[in-house]
């Protein structure tokens, strides 16, 4: 099953009378879509109460909830406190969704920050095996059901392209790529508008991480505003300009048969831009 909904609380959610995230578990099923994900991008902040009241609505509506750690993750700093810090948000991170009945956790991989970028990459890398490492330690005698993922980037400086991550999948069995494609179309300068643009990702991702792993990806999808630099800030789908177009992915995912889970992240109007994304699939 295709699993496709917002990233947090858009506008029309609030427009219509509903103030808390428990209350979009209803919401999104009165509108035909069943996935949300949760942003702890200021901190994990979740209290035993709160979530156990989403996990309830969400269960009993079959909405799957997912989260995105703090943005500051960094696994390339050089700092060992530092790295201990982003170990630190992706543990509470997990604690927390499972505690919400989710298991996805989302993460910001690194930036080069003063390094030269294979550097970095190789930084990042052996830091993220010892993530793993106590992933692991800390999880596996209660549940071993979750799945990290590092996300591609946007931003020329930042670690995180889909080399990159699927290099990074590589260290583990319970990380899965999270393709952010308006991230993929901002480093590339608008290069993804062709279902074969899309097509090259979603094979190299089989061929070197295997079917499970690409069958299953996590999608992050908004229209994003890119210059020199990278990505700018996200848009919504009435941008004609900056792209990507959902309608090429949409197509690939129906003509491989793909199951995977898609996060709306357009700007305020994720929930009218993911029924659009809903729209496009011809696939039940």
């Amino acid at each position: 099953m295709v699993r496709i909904g917002p990233s947090g609380n858009s506008n029309a959610f609030y427009a219509s009378g509903h103030k808390h995230t428990y209350e979009e578990a209803a919401w999104l099923s009165s509108l035909g879509l069943n996935a949300f994900e949760y942003s702890f991008g200021r901190g994990v902040k979740m209290g035993d109460e709160s979530a156990a009241k989403i996990k309830e609505e969400f269960n009993k509506y079959g909405i799957q909830i997912s989260a995105h750690a703090p943005y500051y993750t960094n696994f390339a700093n050089p700092s060992d406190d530092m790295i201990e810090k982003s170990i630190g948000y992706i543990l509470s991170s997990v604690t927390a969704v499972k505690k919400m009945g989710g298991v996805r956790v989302v993460f910001h991989p690194a930036s080069c920050g003063d390094s030269e970028r294979e550097v970095a990459v190789n930084n990042a890398e052996r830091n993220i095996e010892k993530l793993m490492r106590r992933v692991h330690d800390t999880f596996d005698s209660q549940f071993t059901d979750y799945i990290i993922c590092p996300e591609t980037m946007g931003k020329m400086k930042q670690i995180g392209r889909v080399e990159e991550i699927i290099r990074f999948c590589k260290i583990d069995a319970r990380l899965y790529p999270c393709y952010d494609f308006g991230h993929i179309n901002c480093y590339l300068q608008g290069a993804i508008k062709t279902k074969d643009d899309y097509r090259r990702i979603i094979d190299l991702t089989a061929d070197e991480l295997g079917d499970e792993k690409a069958y299953n990806m996590h999608v992050h999808f908004s229209k994003i505003k890119y210059g020199a630099g990278g990505e700018v800030c996200h848009l919504t789908f009435d941008d004609t300009e900056y792209g990507p177009e959902y309608e090429p992915l949409a197509e690939l995912i129906d003509e491989y048969k793909l199951t995977p889970y898609i996060v709306c992240e357009s700007d305020g109007t994720q929930t009218d831009d993911a029924l659009i994304m809903k729209n496009f699939h011809k696939n039940d």
